[in-house]
């Protein structure tokens, strides 16, 4: 099975041996990565904003472009592929959330997005194990169902995994 690639306010997940699944350029965007140990199911992600409320019209037409609408998604689409509703065995790992255009940190939409994020996952009794985010650059994340790796990479910076 070929990569599924997520764009901005897309979300999905895999249990397929071989698949895995990908998003570009996060700057502020945040991924939320999940996985169900016990199914080898991963999912993640592509968060644009914190909430949702700026923006009804865009929630029916993609509402993984918010955390507050989208990470319910993801664990309805996760609970869905893996079959297992303990979604508190789910390990999560969070990538993103840069000041990539904001240098003074006026608006902080990728700590907003982190902060968010951390919120909703607090609220299911989930907490991430791992995460890289911050700074002022752009990230790539690959997470393997095979290995269920999270793997970042980034121009000049080279990669690596949490």
């Amino acid at each position: 099975m070929s990569d599924l690639v997520l764009g901005i306010g897309d979300f999905g997940a895999s249990a397929t041996s071989g698949c895995a699944i990908k998003t570009y350029a996060l700057g502020s965007c945040v991924a939320v990565i999940m996985l169900d140990p016990r199914t080898r199911t991963i999912g993640m992600i592509h968060i644009a904003l914190p909430d949702s409320k700026i923006n009804p019209s865009k929630v029916r037409e993609r509402p993984g472009y918010f955390a507050d609408t989208g990470l319910p998604r993801l664990l309805e689409k996760m609970v869905a592929v893996s079959g297992n509703s303990n979604t508190r065995s789910y390990v999560v790992k969070l990538a993103g959330g840069a000041s990539i255009m904001d240098p003074n940190d006026t608006f902080n939409i990728g700590k907003r997005n982190v902060l968010a994020a951390k919120k909703i996952l607090w609220a299911n009794g989930m907490g991430p194990v791992a995460e890289d985010v911050g700074a002022n650059y752009s990230r790539t994340v690959t997470v393997s169902v095979d290995t269920g790796e999270v793997t970042i990479s980034c121009p000049g910076r080279g990669q690596w995994k949490i």
